[in-house]
């Protein structure tokens, strides 16, 4: 690293945890995250940061007036665009060391494939369950880390599955496939706009963690929050043998 990047990162390599190998090792790190809104905003902000030196972004949506209330990606400037260029567009003026590709597509079978294998990590800041399985299932062909993270009214979640590892848990186990694709989000239901941002700054923390092995992640853990209360509840997750995803019979 060259002395601007020392001084850009200084607070983390003065961390003995991360130091400068660890820096080193996240500007060589690809993370994909999908979903530029509530959840993506958050931890693609503090990625940035933190000097990931490549973050793929894929959403199709365009900014609208009711996103601006919890996707601080966006501002007002940026009504009517698309999300991955006013992303895009935001995070290099925080990092512009960084590579931001934006990825203005539906989400589909093919698009994970093929963009999957090259990261490290997968964040899912998606809005819907069909996507959140297609996700899950191109992170275990690839054998990527998952970082899940949910949140509507005022009720928050976030999970890691390591699935490079044969006996993690993934997506499908803890939220197995009905088929039914009526998924009621905060366009309907409403979202605590600070909660969004609490479980993505978490996601963008797993992230890190899980890159640099180090602490203690949610791998195998379900966090929830209740935003009214602020009360954490923490369950444990098990791989379920017989999850059509990844189970044996798989």
């Amino acid at each position: 690293m060259d002395d601007q990047q020392l001084l850009r990162y200084s607070r983390h390599i003065l961390l003995p945890e991360i130091d400068i190998l660890g820096q080193e090792k996240l500007t060589q790190s690809s993370v994909f995250i999908l979903g530029a809104g509530g959840l993506g905003s958050p931890a693609a902000l503090y990625l940035a940061a933190s000097g990931i030196g490549r973050l793929i972004i894929c959403d199709y949506d365009r900014v609208d007036l009711t996103n601006l209330q919890r996707q601080i990606l966006h501002d007002t400037a940026s009504i009517g665009k698309l999300k991955t260029d006013s992303a895009r567009n935001t995070l290099q003026r925080i990092n512009p060391e960084i590579e931001i590709i934006s990825l203005a597509e539906h989400a589909t079978t093919d698009l994970f494939n093929s963009e999957i294998g090259s990261v490290n990590i997968v964040i899912d800041a998606s809005d819907n369950f069909p996507v959140r399985h297609m996700l899950n299932q191109a992170c275990l062909n690839h054998r990527k880390p998952l970082i899940s993270g949910a949140a509507v009214r005022f009720t928050g979640q976030v999970a890691v599955f390591d699935l490079r590892q044969n006996t993690s848990p993934c997506y499908h186990c803890l939220f197995p496939d009905s088929g039914d694709s009526d998924d009621p989000g905060c366009a309907v239901m409403g979202v605590f706009s600070p909660l969004t941002g609490i479980i993505g700054c978490i996601q963008a923390a797993e992230t890190i963690k899980v890159l640099l092995g180090i602490g203690e992640t949610l791998h195998g853990r379900l966090l929830l929050l209740d935003g009214l209360t602020m009360r954490w509840r923490s369950l444990r997750l098990s791989k379920d043998p017989q999850c059509p995803a990844c189970g044996s019979a798989h």
